[in-house]
């Protein structure tokens, strides 16, 4: 299996700069609250003077939405979402350990963190422009169809596992309580995106070997490398 963007979302984006972590051997029956506490700690001080739309990190996923002709103020990556959450609630919803210590660090580093559970992955994912007859599943169960040209993440199936880039992950391939292998993508627009990710997914790969004790593979795209085979 592998994850790559296609060549055209590099030549469109060509200030993109993606990690990529890659873990076995994950379960669900493991505390990570004392884990999360450092990251929060960060985010709030970082919402502390700015709200999260002034982040830099963040403004240049709104550049990017435009680009793609989304508005800014209808969709916005998940960092965003999760940021604003956790600047009016003072916390996140607790889901699975992974998903709750990939929401902390993301928040920390106001960057979006995907993550996939590979077994209803097919083949691979590739993050390219929709044909148009792609399916995507919500996570209350219906399916949608993805009109040609949004940015979505693609298997061989034509199964959507995300729509409008970093928008809205798919019920179909989220981590579960029976989850084992998982893909986590860290994608970033700003100018300091290149130290800023490969901070992010080494963080991401410490706390796993840490909470989970197994060693996670991780990698740097880029337009000369654009592909990572994870299984």
């Amino acid at each position: 299996m592998y994850f790559q963007h296609s060549e055209q979302m590099w030549q469109q984006f060509p200030e993109l700069v993606a990690g990529l972590v890659f873990v076995e051997g994950i379960h669900r029956d493991i505390d990570v609250e004392q884990r999360l506490v450092p990251y929060n700690t960060c985010a709030t001080q970082r919402l502390e003077h700015n709200t999260e739309g002034e982040l830099p990190e963040i403004q240049a996923w709104r550049r990017t939405f435009s680009k793609m002709g989304l508005k800014p103020t209808q969709y916005c990556c998940a960092s965003e979402s999760l940021l604003r959450r956790y600047r009016k609630e003072g916390t996140l919803p607790r889901i699975h350990p992974l998903i709750d210590l990939c929401n902390a660090v993301s928040i920390a580093f106001a960057i979006p963190v995907a993550v996939f559970d590979v077994a209803h992955v097919q083949e691979y994912i590739e993050v390219r422009h929709a044909n148009g007859d792609e399916r995507y599943q919500t996570f209350s169960g219906e399916d949608e169809t993805s009109p040609a040209g949004e940015v979505i993440f693609a298997d061989v199936a034509g199964q959507a596992h995300a729509r409008r880039w970093t928008n809205r992950q798919s019920g179909l391939s989220a981590i579960r309580d029976t989850t084992t292998t998982a893909l986590i993508v860290v994608e970033a627009m700003h100018e300091s995106a290149a130290e800023d990710v490969s901070r992010l997914i080494e963080a991401l790969a410490g706390e796993i070997r840490t909470i989970w004790a197994t060693s996670p593979t991780t990698a740097l795209l880029s337009q000369s490398a654009p592909q990572f085979e994870f299984a």
